[in-house]
């Protein structure tokens, strides 16, 4: 299912992969998007936010890129090294069969982690193949020029607050900014490219063939050692292991950050204005990401995010927007103004491209359950929280019972004004729940009476007013008729019953209404306008969210199919971006963290039904 175009590998002939030709390769401080005719075309270094080194697929002339393809017409596909996050593109031609193996090795020695390494070997694996190679940063997003300098054998690309060396087992030569190469492979060698931030303590070294296949070795038994934690041996084993490993690549060692995507300004509509930065810290993206690893049994990265929440997001800091922004930095900054960047065109033409995100001011009363539905699953599944944790829970769990009845931004983030929005209602609903579980559990200090009484308000006021007589069904927002796909979580989060005929004539509404083909759009803009032009496509979330809520209805047949059919919408790697076009292209930032765990949702709740 990889690329088949011949002339993608002819540096000058390429322009614009689609999104999802591309598979994924990080170190837990960033990631790299490699195309399938083998060129890397975005990394940011050293960390996820941090400017971009290569970006092409923003800019295919300003971006900069790192090209390394069969120089010949070649057909080609990508694999992952199995249960690994080692990316394999190969390249078949009338001569030979190539490979290039591409991986970021994941070290425990702080000192070498600051290097970053990228390392990318070549290897022939039948006949003879020539290969041509042109590396081309541009750094800052394409804004900051840089100087190429040779030490020994080594190209240094430096750009003064930033630096990259680059070392390879072959000869290359400079071209103004950029360095070239052209050398061929018999059956059996390999050539070993290694890409380096230098600077302070982290000196150039060169990457030789012994140390690049221990790296090898060492990397993919990081990620087999990872992978053996899991507890899934369901009937979807590997599209399950490769959504928890692509969450794994979305975390941030340093401080436990999970990302909502690793990238910026992807289009969720080719031509339209809905590009946005996902490099940051969603608190709900976060604590859903929580929910699905512990589900797995990977409790060290619920561990790791807890630890983040606790050092950074502090109850009392006191914002107009309550005491959690819905968004953090990775390294739990607040400031993330948004900015545009016009000297880039966007991904085909997608423009603007944006970094920071202003989003991250809004009001959105939903990520108070998320995260305290996350605290409850730690507590439960992995260990008890802290008397300190607990009395962050109470803080939050007193401002919702004060602020519920708020209007706001609602969980899709609409620029069109706020509303009393029923997934915010529910999921304050979910926050004061699961504190009163947590408290009667183990006997914790809370005010429940309080708690009790707010949420069966809450409950009541859901009941009346987010139900529509005339639509017979639970909607968008109060005293309206707009139906919005976020509803399904009302029985995924157990606030009513799954066969409540209330509840299943909810699901027939929306199977009618926002449904395509197992596809789910989110709410149609039109009826409802939330502040910015054009469609979008369905929402990868929301239709794994309706896979779900099938299964919790009893209708395990029409799930199983509408799972299925899911699946034949991930690209050839298995992964997903936010939304799927009507033509079936992914669409927005990729791979996103929200779609990967709501697979792993659907399919555990799936496969119990199953029996």
């Amino acid at each position: 299912m990889g690329a088949t175009a011949a002339d993608r590998d002819v540096p000058g002939h390429r322009r614009y992969l689609p999104i999802a030709e591309h598979g994924l390769i990080g170190d837990l401080r960033s990631v790299a998007l490699v195309g399938t005719d083998g060129t890397i075309d975005w990394y940011c270094c050293p960390a996820f936010d941090a400017p971009s080194v290569f970006a092409s697929i923003l800019d295919a002339d300003r971006g900069g890129r790192f090209e390394l393809a069969a120089a010949v017409p070649a057909r080609t596909k990508q694999f992952y090294f199995p249960d690994t996050n080692v990316l394999i593109t190969r390249f078949f031609t009338e001569d030979g069969v190539g490979e290039v193996q591409d991986f970021m090795p994941v070290d425990g020695d702080p000192a070498e982690a600051e290097r970053h390494r990228l390392i990318r070997r070549v290897v022939c694996v039948r006949g003879s193949l020539p290969f041509r190679t042109r590396v081309a940063p541009r750094f800052d997003y394409g804004a900051l020029p840089h100087t190429v300098r040779w030490a020994d054998d080594t190209a240094v690309f430096d750009a003064g607050t930033t630096a990259l060396a680059l070392t390879a087992t072959v000869p290359l030569d400079a071209d103004g900014m950029d360095v070239y190469g052209d050398f061929k492979l018999a059956e059996g060698e390999t050539a070993v490219f290694a890409l380096d931030k230098v600077g302070g303590v982290v000196t150039p070294r060169r990457c030789a063939h012994r140390e690049a296949d221990a790296q090898f070795t060492a990397t993919v038994a990081y990620w087999r050692r990872w992978l053996s934690s899991s507890r899934y041996r369901g009937r979807w084993r590997e599209m399950v292991h490769r959504s928890a490993l692509t969450l794994k690549l979305l975390t941030y060692a340093p401080t436990g950050a999970i990302v909502a995507a690793p990238t910026t300004s992807l289009p969720e509509r080719l031509g339209g204005e809905r590009n946005w930065d996902y490099r940051y810290v969603w608190v709900r993206d976060a604590a859903f990401c929580v929910y699905a690893l512990l589900r797995l049994g990977f409790t060290g990265e619920a561990e790791a995010f807890m630890g983040f929440v606790t050092r950074h997001i502090t109850p009392g800091d006191g914002k107009p927007s309550g005491p959690l922004q819905i968004m953090y930095g990775i390294d739990g900054r607040t400031e993330l103004p948004e900015r545009t960047l016009p000297h880039l065109e966007g991904h085909q033409g997608s423009a603007p491209v944006r970094v920071g995100n202003a989003a991250a001011e809004q009001l959105q009363l939903d990520i108070y359950g998320a995260l305290i539905d996350s605290v409850y699953l730690y507590d439960k599944w992995a260990r008890p929280i802290s008397s300190d944790q607990w009395d962050d829970v109470c803080a939050l769990v007193d401002w919702v019972c004060a602020h519920w009845d708020q209007p706001d931004e609602g969980v899709w983030e609409t620029r069109g004004g706020r509303r009393n929005f029923l997934y915010s209602r529910l999921m304050c609903w979910v926050a004061i729940e699961r504190a009163i579980r947590m408290a009667n559990r183990r006997g914790l200090p809370a005010d429940l009476p309080r708690w009790r009484q707010s949420r069966d308000t809450i409950y009541r006021r859901i009941m009346s007013r987010g139900w529509s007589e005339e639509r017979r069904a639970f909607v968008q927002h109060e005293d309206g008729d707009v139906l919005d796909a976020a509803v399904l979580m009302m029985p995924l989060t157990k606030f009513i019953a799954p066969t409540d005929p209330k509840w299943l004539s909810t699901l027939d509404a929306l199977t009618e209404e926002l449904v395509s083909d197992s596809l789910v759009y989110r709410y149609d803009p039109r009826s409802s306008p939330d502040g910015l032009r054009g469609d979008e496509g369905t929402f990868s979330i929301c239709s794994f969210w309706y896979v779900e809520a099938l299964v919790h209805a009893g209708r395990v047949d029409e799930a199983r199919l509408a799972f299925e059919k899911m699946l034949t919408y991930a690209n050839h790697l298995g992964l997903y971006a936010e939304e799927i076009s009507r033509t079936g292209e992914q669409q927005g930032n990729f791979p996103q963290a929200f779609t990967h765990l709501a697979l792993i949702s659907a399919a555990f709740n799936l496969d119990r039904a199953l029996g």
